[in-house]
């Protein structure tokens, strides 16, 4: 039983079972509650209401969609089935159990704590660490303080703009950015993650060309590669979207910046890395990397940060495996609509503008929300897919 949860990597850094996730969590969860149905592969969603239940009914007709809902008091009808978040927090477990979840559905707390420590990004600054011992022309660095003084002794030393990362944190969130010198209040930041969690993360801040990623699924101590992730983020960090591109042309794309040989060479590498970093983790884990501007030429990133859950890229990578035609190209965005009413109006606009095209189950372009639009939505995912070479304009 599948569950969309992205309040998840909060709750892990607060880490207590009475965590209150922020409004805008809370209303990204309701509004994206069936997201879960184009990654599940038949297996159950929870979601509440009658509108995702009309919502999926109407998608299985043009679709193979294929995974049913069940709303929360129905969990407990079927304990044998693993209750599969976007990840797992002890603020979830806690919810599940009084909504009847059995013992053995959920973590332990011991489970949770490891998981907490997996998802710590000290991870992320060892194995860029080792990956640059491995290839010289890989860029990048990172360095974890546990000290103050430490930390304002690099920040010094060398010029340029520099970031600063909570080791745990939501993705794209947690982050400052440190513009010329710290100030007193960015000061006042680092002492206080300090206290709370162990240490800072402190990175220079590189020249960005391309976000992506390589997608890992690890089974307690086995790992294999998922797929490729091409991704858009805002200058913050925050996420905003996926291409919808088969691992071949990704790898084209990425190609035009590092030899292909090289991006099996660090996938390669990479999985028992991974294995041996996590080896009692079952679940997907993504890399993220970045191709960025360096010494006159391109460089590769290979480990911004390890994402330890269910991710977006996944996602768009289940999607475009699962709907769409292997040399199909489009975009997977997810998007926030501040005012009451602009998400539909919006939906409606892309509806007219790009209707939607299915042939044998397959999208062939057009657009289509992957989760309910009303007048009171906030947050939309849908995906745009581009019309096949020769096809005529919209």
């Amino acid at each position: 039983m599948h569950l969309f949860n992205p309040w998840h990597d909060l709750a892990l850094a607060h880490f207590t079972p009475n965590y209150t996730p922020p409004a805008s969590a809370v209303q990204m969860t309701k509004d994206l509650a069936v997201l879960p149905v184009w990654y599940a592969g038949g297996d159950t969603v929870i979601a509440e209401g009658t509108v995702n239940r009309m919502f999926v009914d109407e998608r299985k007709e043009v679709l193979p969609v294929s995974s049913p809902l069940i709303s929360f008091p129905e969990i407990a009808l079927h304990p044998q089935e693993a209750v599969i978040p976007w990840g797992w927090n002890p603020a979830l477990r806690k919810e599940m159990l009084t909504l009847g979840a059995d013992v053995n559905q959920v973590p332990t707390m011991e489970e949770l704590q490891r998981l907490r420590g997996y998802a710590h990004r000290q991870h992320a600054v060892q194995l860029l660490r080792e990956l640059k011992a491995e290839e010289p022309g890989y860029c990048g660095e990172s360095y974890y303080f546990t000290r103050m003084e430490e930390l304002l002794a690099f920040l010094s030393s060398s010029p340029g703009d520099k970031v600063l990362k909570m080791p745990l944190s939501g993705s794209g969130k947690g982050l400052i950015w440190i513009l010329g010198g710290i100030t007193d209040k960015q000061a006042d930041w680092c002492r206080r993650v300090m206290r709370q969690q162990g240490g800072v993360i402190a990175e220079p801040v590189l020249r960005k060309v391309q976000d992506f990623a390589m997608e890992f699924y690890l089974d307690q101590g086995a790992c294999r590669f998922a797929g490729y992730s091409l991704f858009r983020a805002a200058t913050s960090g925050a996420y905003t979207g996926n291409e919808l591109l088969s691992d071949r042309h990704i790898i084209e794309k990425l190609s035009l910046f590092y030899p292909a040989i090289g991006w099996q060479r660090l996938r390669d590498s990479l999985i028992p890395k991974l294995a041996r970093l996590f080896p009692l983790y079952r679940g997907y884990a993504g890399v993220d990397m970045m191709i960025c501007e360096a010494g006159g030429g391109y460089a590769v990133q290979p480990c911004v940060e390890i994402n330890m859950r269910m991710n977006m890229g996944m996602v768009a990578r289940r999607f475009h495996d699962q709907f769409m035609e292997t040399d199909a190209q489009g975009r997977f965005e997810v998007d926030y609509f501040r005012k009451p009413g602009d998400a539909w109006s919006f939906h409606r606009r892309m509806e007219q503008a790009y209707p939607l095209v299915v042939a044998d189950k397959r999208i062939t372009s057009g657009y289509l929300p992957l989760t309910p639009v009303t007048a009171d939505t906030r947050y939309t995912a849908c995906i745009v897919v581009d019309q096949p070479p020769g096809v005529g304009g919209r």
